[in-house]
């Protein structure tokens, strides 16, 4: 007998996809086969988003359009799971009769006695509770990888007045240290190089358990010691983070990246704004010269570190001085990435309420111009790169040409080379730059590192 076939897509964050990636190594288990192909497809999963309009329209859009193959294959069961479905399951459910279950963010574990229940069920059947069972649940990982993210904590508790995150993803909640380096471990074992730490609030980590088992100390950082104990693990080569907020980067976890060569010099920084004003109305609890001061000490402690940041354009009553703000700090900050938003309502969060907000159109030139500015840094920043020795991490054949292959610098700058014999993925390898445009580095091999 032919095992049944499940189809997962994934729309939103990297949360988001290493939660697809655990589920299908659950439903593998379980006896299911993944496939790619709809027309193959018993059981299609959508993953969804609702951190912005745009996501959610996508998803939605998606739903809707599998009516048509419903009609084809009417034994075709579909899933709708992740963010929107936590925060609007009922909505889905009533204008979508296709749909035969909705699991939320807490409860993606259960995926595969949904997926049985649901074909003895007339109805769709609806799992949104939050609990932390989920934590210890979600760490099966495919075989082969060199790099593998591991989420170590869930949720949010700072309640940015635009964000629905700690409506989706509930209260923030920690693993314990020692679970999380036991799957450290078990994935170097396996030949995994490379760990991406997963959070929304990852710069948090650890202190609502802190707090609750009476340790809680402002000076430490539960997520330095994390890192750490990961970096004495044999075999792990790279350790990289997101999302952190940006006012828990404390000594402890500055001073721990600085003297732990591991843990890479590409440190997300989400800003938002670079207005005092709307950081307030935002509620990120920070000023923009507090924001500049963490960025200043890094990199008077941490050699060769380069930042990426969130930026939010046409948030309610954002005035042409407010943007100003932001332009200017992002070009005194130098980001080496900058993710744009144009600002969206979102269900439940205060600044849907908010009066004066703002058009597309206003959002839309506000985003160019950023873009703009973080083109002409990057060029000039990767052509000072010419003629510099990079460390890279091998990642295999590049994406864009089947002739080269690529690899990462510690800054996450792509690299590409021509292939060697003697070189394989995951190998750290010196690479000499010759070439450099806006978005990749380009250079020859020089050596191995190990």
């Amino acid at each position: 007998m032919s095992k049944e076939k499940v189809l997962i897509k994934t729309y939103g964050c990297q949360m988001n996809d290493r939660d697809s990636e655990a589920v299908e190594m659950d439903l593998i288990k379980s006896g299911y086969e993944i496939t790619s192909e709809e027309k193959e497809a018993d059981v299609i999963i959508l993953n969804t988003c609702s951190v912005r309009d745009q996501a959610e329209r996508k998803a939605l859009g998606k739903v809707g359009s599998l009516k048509k193959l419903l009609r084809k294959q009417p034994n075709l069961q579909i899933g709708v799971i992740g963010c929107m479905a936590q925060s609007r399951a009922d909505d889905i459910v009533d204008k979508h009769a296709n749909v035969s279950f909705v699991a939320g963010t807490d409860q993606l574990h259960k995926i595969p006695s949904l997926i049985a229940a649901s074909k003895k069920s007339e109805t769709a059947l609806i799992e949104t509770g939050l609990s932390r069972d989920i934590m210890e649940r979600l760490d099966n990982h495919p075989e082969g990888q060199t790099n593998a993210s591991i989420a170590i904590m869930r949720g949010c508790n700072e309640y940015c007045t635009y964000c629905i995150v700690p409506f989706t993803r509930g209260q923030e909640k920690s693993r314990s240290i020692g679970s999380v380096i036991a799957e450290v471990k078990a994935l170097a074992e396996k030949g995994v190089r490379e760990v991406m730490y997963l959070g929304q609030n990852i710069t948090a980590y650890g202190l609502i358990e802190a707090r609750r088992d009476r340790t809680f100390d402002k000076e430490i950082s539960p997520f330095a010691e994390l890192l750490r104990e990961t970096a004495k693990i044999e075999g792990i080569k790279r350790i990289r983070f997101t999302s952190p907020h940006a006012r828990y980067f404390n000594d402890d976890l500055i001073n721990t990246i600085a003297a732990e060569p591991k843990i890479c010099r590409a440190i997300h920084f989400p800003l938002q704004s670079g207005s005092d004003r709307l950081l307030k109305v935002m509620r990120r609890r920070h000023t923009a010269a507090e924001f500049l001061s963490w960025i200043n000490k890094m990199k008077a402690r941490i050699e060769g570190i380069t930042f990426s940041t969130d930026l939010i354009v046409g948030f309610p009553g954002e005035t042409d001085e407010d943007f100003q703000a932001t332009r200017d700090l992002c070009n005194e900050v130098d980001f080496d990435q900058q993710f744009i938003f144009r600002y969206s309502t979102r269900k439940n969060t205060p600044a849907a309420q908010m009066p004066n907000q703002l058009g597309e159109e206003i959002k839309i030139e506000r985003n160019q111009i950023l873009l703009q500015d973080l083109q002409e840094r990057l060029i000039a920043k990767n052509e000072a790169r010419v003629g510099t020795v990079e460390e890279i991490m091998v990642e295999g054949v590049s994406k864009r040409n089947d002739e080269k292959w690529a690899g990462r610098t510690t800054n996450y700058k792509i690299v590409i080379f021509d292939p060697q014999e003697n070189i394989k993925v995951g190998d750290m390898i010196n690479i000499k730059i010759e070439r450099a445009t806006q978005h990749s580095l380009y250079g020859s091999y020089l050596k191995h590192q190990d």
